[in-house]
């Protein structure tokens, strides 16, 4: 006889989670995808991009919204707003400036092809910094730095923590307004941004991929949050996730598909996230490197092809990833370790 598949809130009970691990591997499947565009500029040649329609760094992406549509959701109804900001700011703020002011400081100093006074004079640095840090700009260039690459913006993941911010202000005017105790219209938000997705593949198939990226982010987001707000509902079930998978196939050539895929990601996530048959022994790494993996993947392959512009995307991957992870280390320990130590002391003493 089979049983029953557990529930979300009942894997919450359990000691061990694969978060940590899955955040991780998502951050190194964007750094594999990101070294085939690093080396020829073309997206149409990184993997899953021709049979998917997106590139294996955009699952990578989806999966990583809607884990923390779940947690951060989770996060506001256990800590109450404070707690919430306090916690948000010190986990994404100082990664990010540090990361910032290391590609634009060091790696840009030592790349430029200005002299060094020139470069630090050059007010397209300084955009570059206050740009990057304020509206997580990515297209940005640095002077003279990487002109020779097919893509010359040093700081190519960024663009994502604009919509992630923007994921986290939306739970918190919802939670401030008391709509995170009315689960059914967080569902009702689902439906109508999902029937939005079909609606511009009927419509618009071929249209702006700042649309759809405008509307992929925040569903996958919201579906994340959706199941912690039913997760005395929502099951966890390995083989009913090979079926979705499976069934996503007859839907690949109609306008149902990005809407599918999306709502099937955020559900498998949190699959492989909780479900005891894959949680019951802790396989959390020991230390958090998948922001800083994110975060400084890009330039560290940007540097290496600038470097040696003949290493194709297989050659150049295995090398970038070493030192990524290097660099991600010392992220973690000097940077966001000791941030979230202060979030803690402030916490307690709050």
């Amino acid at each position: 006889m089979i049983g029953r598949a557990p529930r979300v809130a009942e894997a919450l009970a359990h000691p061990h989670n694969n978060f940590g691990l899955l955040r991780l591997v998502m951050a190194v499947a964007v750094v594999i995808s990101h070294a085939f565009s690093v080396t020829d500029g073309r997206v149409e040649q990184e993997p899953w991009f021709q049979t998917t329609g997106f590139t294996l760094g955009e699952h990578a992406v989806n999966g990583f919204f809607a884990i923390s549509g779940f947690l951060v959701t989770m996060s506001f109804l256990r800590r109450g707003w404070r707690d919430y900001v306090l916690a948000r700011l010190l986990r994404i703020a100082p990664g990010l400036i540090a990361a910032t002011l290391v590609v634009a400081l060091l790696i840009g100093g030592l790349m430029t092809t200005l002299d060094k006074a020139a470069y630090l004079s050059d007010p397209r640095l300084w955009r570059f910094i206050s740009a990057t840090l304020t509206t997580f700009k990515s297209a940005a260039a640095l002077p003279g730095v990487f002109e020779g690459n097919p893509l010359q913006f040093p700081m190519g993941t960024v663009w994502t923590l604009k919509y992630e911010t923007l994921c986290y202000l939306g739970v918190l005017v919802a939670g401030i307004a008391g709509l995170l105790a009315k689960p059914r219209i967080a569902l009702a938000a689902l439906v109508v941004l999902s029937l939005a997705v079909v609606l511009r593949e009927v419509l618009a198939p071929h249209g702006s991929k700042g649309l759809e990226t405008a509307l992929r982010l925040p569903l996958i987001f919201l579906a994340g949050g959706v199941i912690y707000l039913y997760r005395e509902r929502v099951t966890l079930s390995l083989p009913l996730l090979v079926l979705a998978v499976l069934a996503l196939l007859p839907l690949g050539f109609t306008p149902l598909y990005k809407a599918a895929l999306y709502l099937v990601t955020a559900w498998g996530s949190l699959v492989l996230a909780l479900a005891p048959a894959l949680t019951r022994r802790s396989l959390e790494p020991p230390a958090d490197l998948s922001y800083g993996v994110y975060l400084y993947g890009w330039p560290v392959q940007q540097t290496l092809h600038a470097l040696f512009p003949s290493l194709g995307a297989v050659a150049l991957l295995w090398p970038s990833l070493a030192a990524t992870v290097v660099i991600a280390a010392l992220s973690w320990f000097l940077v966001e370790k000791p941030a979230l130590g202060v979030k803690r002391r402030l916490l307690r003493g709050s």
